[in-house]
């Protein structure tokens, strides 16, 4: 089954109400917390071939940008928790952290090959069982209310210190989406002497989620995970 099938499965049990799925401003704004986005057991869930056809390809480039695969198992992030538990979707939906385990995944890291200390962007496509990604964009939504004031984020050796977590504006393609959400983390690093800022943008289609998480060594804002990465990938994921 290809992905435009089981995108229009998803798009057929989810709520027809597309006008609240995004645009600027808001966490993506979907609207759709309060109607059914799945089926009992919702759309088909991707295969990894199928999300590998769909990702980004080691080496493509996206403007000034590379993609690549990662050497090991993924991010660093994808190991840490979070503290309340509540707030556990801000900091990694993977599997082994999060209370919805993917059927599926891929990821990959896009960045500026020469720039040491430039912006990195972790983009990873997961595919869900039993309408469970409409259950994770839900988690995602709450713990974005519940932790707005602060979090901490416990890691291998450290903790972090999440400030703030505040709306962001949404991708430009959102309205095509079933759900979509995007935030702005103010952190402060594991001295605590500096303020750094992360960005989450999460896209639901179907029975996946495409997720974009942007940083930065040191202290500049990056104003938002670029949009040409986001676009770039949504449209080769919606083509596969």
């Amino acid at each position: 089954m290809t992905i435009a099938v089981v995108t229009a499965l998803g798009a057929a049990a989810c709520s027809s109400d597309k006008g609240s799925s995004g645009g600027p401003g808001g966490s993506g704004g979907s609207g759709k917390d309060d109607k059914p986005s799945a089926a009992a057991h919702g759309p088909e869930a991707l295969s990894e071939a199928q999300l590998k056809a769909a990702s980004f390809t080691d080496g493509q480039t996206v403007g000034k940008y590379t993609a690549s695969e990662y050497a090991l198992d993924g991010p660093l992030g994808d190991a840490y928790t979070a503290e309340p538990a509540r707030c556990q979707p801000l900091v990694a939906l993977a599997g082994d952290v999060s209370d919805h385990d993917p059927a599926a995944q891929v990821q990959r890291k896009v960045d500026i090959p020469d720039e040491m200390l430039g912006i990195t962007v972790d983009v990873t496509l997961r595919s869900y069982l039993n309408g469970d990604a409409a259950e994770v964009m839900k988690a995602l939504d709450k713990a974005g209310k519940d932790c707005a004031g602060g979090f901490t984020e416990e890691r291998a050796l450290a903790s972090a210190k999440y400030l703030k977590v505040e709306p962001a504006e949404a991708p430009d393609f959102a309205a095509e989406a079933d759900e979509a959400k995007a935030y702005r983390f103010t952190i402060l690093d594991v001295k605590g002497k500096l303020k750094l800022y992360e960005y989450l943008t999460v896209v639901r289609s179907g029975s996946t989620t495409l997720a974009f998480r942007g940083e930065i060594p040191g202290t500049k804002d990056i104003g938002g995970i670029p949009q040409d990465i986001m676009t770039a990938q949504w449209t080769k994921f919606r083509a596969a």
